[in-house]
């Protein structure tokens, strides 16, 4: 069986590259062409593959809703917001304003203030699926609805424009199939946009940053993942919904 392309693999590809260049500094080297033509293949090799290793990326990517306090690396932070920037956007409006959050004191009163209006609130029978646990958990004091990640990257739109959901749930399904092939754990995180009319959260946001004509229509944590290996879950699960009919 054809091994699954993995993040050690595409490390191999460029360790191989790497080798390449510095082979190609050393004029008259007797094993030259074979560490070329080796590198070459390799790198055919991974252009071939790239499909499949997106695929896989993709049946790949869990939610993490633990997460070590190290802050994300520099640049794969670069990286994982550049691929939301890259998320398709109605009429290629690109018009998401990301938020990025890192700043411990910031999350732990963006946490506060979020605990404080769902304990405020009563659950209801049109609540309960969405926001009941949110409620209850903040009625205890023990809630925290970004789950203690270092980063998290909150994602605005303008108000009242047709796609912004739409182009808010690209970017950040982005963000986390880019965090997933960076050994990054992520999850959506919905609170804040249950909270988006809510008035103390939005003149916190402006004071952050956020613009009077936007809202927060999702957001998203992210840090390395607290397990044993520090990598995210990987397992491939069965899709036993997401029901399909072919029409033709």
């Amino acid at each position: 069986m054809e091994r699954q392309p993995d993040m050690e693999m595409f490390d191999c590809v460029i360790r191989q590259l790497q080798d390449v260049d510095d082979v190609l500094l050393m004029e008259g080297h007797n094993k030259s062409h074979k560490k070329v033509s080796d590198a070459l293949d390799l790198l055919n090799w991974a252009e071939d593959m790239l499909p499949s290793m997106a695929l896989h990326c993709m049946a790949t990517r869990h939610s993490t809703r633990r997460f070590k306090q190290e802050p994300v690396d520099v640049e794969k932070l670069r990286q994982v917001i550049e691929a939301g920037r890259q998320a398709p956007s109605g009429k290629n409006k690109q018009q998401n304003h990301f938020l990025v959050v890192r700043d411990p004191d910031v999350l732990d009163t963006l946490a506060r203030l979020v605990r404080e209006e769902f304990a405020g609130m009563e659950i209801t029978d049109e609540n309960s699926e969405d926001i009941g646990n949110a409620i209850r958990l903040s009625k205890k004091g023990t809630y925290v609805f970004h789950y203690h990640a270092p980063t998290l990257i909150i994602v605005a739109n303008k108000r009242g424009y047709g796609n912004r959901y739409a182009d808010t749930a690209c970017a950040i399904e982005n963000m986390m199939l880019a965090a997933n092939a960076l050994d990054l754990g992520s999850c959506w995180i919905n609170q804040l946009r249950w909270l988006k009319d809510n008035p103390v959260l939005l003149d916190y946001l402006c004071e952050l940053g956020m613009q009077e004509d936007e809202q927060v229509f999702g957001s998203l944590s992210l840090g390395y993942p607290d397990t044993e290996d520090g990598l995210p879950n990987r397992k491939i699960l069965p899709i036993r919904g997401n029901e399909v009919t072919y029409i033709g």
